[in-house]
């Protein structure tokens, strides 16, 4: 299977993406079972359930990620027969995932797909962000979205064990390495053409900026979810994470981090910006 996700071809996530008669996107949670290597479906249950139970206690409604179906199943012979389904979300997909067995590969790499693309499609969803017009306001605000949070991932990490400022750089470095196909951040530097003294993130496209956004959101889920303790493994999550994240962009096509453009300093922009909000007073 997991050769199959990383083939070249569309990740097969998207592969078993069905749409509605309304053209809206969704999942069968029998074809979901079969990607994610459950033998018999009953065993896929309880992790529906879960994410039912983690769906509700997120503030959502159940009923408008998870919608109980009927479809046909062949039983051989060119037989086929009515079975019990759910009609799921990309939401709901990436719930059942968190909630599926940690142990098998092809769980680990749903968990990272749906994270991503769930983050994507609550970015694309924001009205702040939708009433952007330009490339440079949408950079701006992945730029600021991304200082909160590291933010949060920088205490995430200290509760992992992550203490000091140069165990933190270290950290971030894995982090990077496994994003950014193993060059670390003075790798990137020299990539980018920058200057010591130049913060990486500053010279950072929309699209970069987004990719780092979930490798960080990503890593500080996983340090608090899964309770991770010691620097070792502090930083094994975070180039596992950022890998993983890299997978995705691979799959779906996209241009890898390292070989995007360097953008000029993001702190103009930001000063652009002040002067529009705070003009002169004559």
């Amino acid at each position: 299977m997991a050769k199959e996700l990383s083939s070249g071809q569309p990740p097969v996530f998207e592969q078993i993406k069905r749409l509605n008669d309304q053209g809206m996107e969704y999942w069968s949670a029998r074809d979901l079972a079969k990607v994610l290597d459950y033998a018999e479906y009953r065993n896929f249950q309880p992790a529906i359930d879960r994410a039912k139970e983690a769906c509700q206690n997120s503030g959502q409604q159940v009923a408008d990620h998870f919608v109980d179906m009927h479809e046909m199943i062949g039983i051989g012979k060119g037989g086929k027969r009515s079975v019990e389904s759910v009609e799921l979300s990309r939401y709901a997909c990436y719930l059942i995932v968190q909630n599926a067995d940690p142990a098998k590969e092809v769980v680990a790499l749903g968990q990272t797909y749906f994270a991503v693309q769930t983050r994507l499609q609550e970015i694309r969803q924001m009205d702040a962000y939708n009433r952007l017009d330009s490339d440079e306001e949408k950079r701006l605000f992945l730029r600021n979205e991304l200082r909160r949070h590291n933010a949060q991932l920088a205490d995430a990490a200290k509760n992992a064990g992550v203490i000091g400022a140069i165990d933190y750089a270290i950290f971030q470095n894995f982090g990077y390495q496994g994003l950014y196909g193993g060059l670390n951040a003075k790798d990137i530097h020299a990539k980018k053409g920058l200057k010591k003294s130049q913060q990486i993130l500053d010279h950072m496209g929309s699209t970069e900026l987004a990719a780092n956004l979930f490798r960080a959101t990503q890593t500080e889920d996983k340090l608090r979810r899964d309770n991770i303790r010691g620097k070792t493994k502090a930083n094994e999550t975070h180039f596992e994470v950022g890998k993983k994240v890299r997978q995705t962009i691979q799959e779906l096509g996209g241009t890898m981090p390292e070989n995007l453009p360097t953008e000029d300093n993001i702190k103009k922009l930001e000063r652009k910006e002040n002067k529009k909000l705070n003009p002169p007073k004559n």
